[in-house]
């Protein structure tokens, strides 16, 4: 080795990150050792459930979409482990988004009464760039594609990210009012997503240090653009009843493949040995989609609801992880959120505090070796939006689910073991449950602080 190494004439060689990679290979090199683990969270946006085609609950064959085809998700499943009943944070983009940073429910840190003003605190909070920094200074952070913050605009580089796209937000990837259903060159920017973060991955897998990587897709949120070859290759699919709309399934398409893309980056550089790769949507599917008419079916069966309700169509999401120590294929029914993600990193990467005891998730560390328990502070999930949007509130605990619509001050229980699709309200049958539940709900909300009034127009 030490021969070639010096009748090579290393002056004269302009090394790009593919032949520095290379070169190391044919000499029997190897990247400085590393000890902690890679992160690559993938956010859909407004991704329904059932939005994909891998069955999110194999014995439910409703669970999966009847028009769509998503290789990459399905290799992601059978990369990793399923989970049944994956969880956004909240409904809608924003709180989620921001839940996402700092392990926390919105009812935390934005439906408060100081809305405009709490935001401030925000920035103070332990979040992932803070906590993988403290647990490796080496950790690189990226965040690519869409941040949406809102209120005071928090930037990625305030919160500790290395590389960043900056303040983007809807309208950045072609949003709502930017005028699809249409081709597009770069549809939702899936292109110039997946270029920065392939990038990343490179520059990352060179230098041997630990990484975390955010990629926040535009897609599938409205407005509708794609690939007009994408387009025609949709168009002979058989549609479904409730997903049958071809350039929304392209847009879905389109932004599969970057999820294969990325994948495959990974393996190349050999970093699946020692990657996590985390995949949910911030919100359940929309009910409607703009051109495509009434479906025969509502697009989120078998749940009910849509993005913005506090029932499991506009909650549960797709939810997967893969990584070390984690089963192919697997499936897991316990109840998941991401709020559990930050909890998860802090445990994987030996983040050498205790986590404050604002912080709501738990780690998934023991579930994805096997188990079937998340050690969170509570034993219940709560999702909250007032303020500006209609006060609204549920818990989840095991299979109980309470929703509380507060300007009616209307409860609703459900048997989601028995009852997915929220059909049957057992409030009044069962009135020592909801009881129980409604209490632990109110309760916590107090706690915090939230508000529980629309109190803006």
């Amino acid at each position: 080795m030490s021969v070639l190494w010096r009748s090579a004439k290393i002056d004269d060689i302009v090394l790009s990150k593919f032949n520095l990679l290379a070169l190391l290979a044919i000499l029997g090199a190897t990247l400085p050792a590393q000890d902690h683990p890679n992160f690559v969270v993938i956010l859909s946006d407004d991704q329904s459930w059932v939005g994909s085609s891998v069955a999110m609950d194999p014995a439910d064959a409703r669970s999966r979409s009847d028009y769509f085809r998503t290789p990459g998700l399905e290799r992601l499943a059978r990369r990793g482990m399923t989970f049944t009943d994956g969880y956004a944070p909240a409904p809608f983009c924003c709180p989620t988004r921001r839940s996402l940073q700092v392990g926390q429910t919105p009812a935390r840190h934005l439906y408060q009464q100081g809305q405009q003003n709490w935001p401030a605190t925000y920035r103070q909070q332990l979040n992932i760039p803070k906590l993988l920094k403290a647990a490796d200074p080496r950790y690189k952070l990226a965040h690519f594609g869409k941040w949406d913050h809102r209120f005071d605009r928090p930037l990625p580089a305030e919160m500790g990210y290395d590389i960043s796209d900056g303040d983007t937000g809807n309208g950045t990837g072609g949003g709502k009012g930017s005028g699809g259903p249409a081709a597009s060159a770069d549809p939702k920017l899936i292109d110039h997503i997946t270029g920065r973060a392939c990038g990343f991955l490179e520059e990352q897998a060179a230098t041997g240090a630990p990484f975390y990587i955010q990629i926040s897709h535009y897609a599938v949120h409205l407005d509708i653009f794609y690939r007009r070859a994408t387009f025609d290759l949709v168009q002979p699919w058989k549609v479904g009843k409730k997903h049958y709309f071809p350039p929304f399934a392209a847009m879905t398409a389109d932004m599969d493949a970057s999820i294969g893309r990325v994948l495959d980056k990974i393996d190349e550089l050999g970093l699946d040995r020692n990657t996590y790769i985390i995949f949910l949507s911030d919100n359940g599917g929309r009910a409607t989609l703009p051109g495509a008419g009434d479906p025969p079916m509502p697009r989120n069966h078998p749940l009910r609801g849509a993005k913005g309700s506090m029932y499991e169509g506009g909650l549960r999401v797709p939810f997967f992880v893969a990584g070390p120590g984690v089963k192919p294929g697997s499936l897991n029914r316990t109840p998941v959120s991401g709020l559990d993600i930050l909890p998860t990193l802090a445990d994987l990467a030996d983040y050498p505090k205790d986590l404050p005891t604002t912080v709501d998730g738990g780690s998934l560390r023991s579930v994805l070796e096997g188990g079937d328990a998340v050690a969170r502070q509570r034993e219940f999930l709560v999702f909250h939006q007032s303020v500006s949007r209609r006060a609204q509130s549920a818990i989840r605990q095991g299979r109980w689910k309470l929703v509380k619509t507060w300007a009616q001050n209307e409860i609703e229980l459900f048997d989601l073991s028995a009852d997915i699709g929220e059909s049957n309200n057992l409030a009044g049958d069962r009135p020592a449950k909801a009881k129980e539940l409604h209490q632990a709900l109110v309760g916590f909300l107090s706690d915090v602080g939230a508000e529980t009034r629309k109190t803006q127009d």
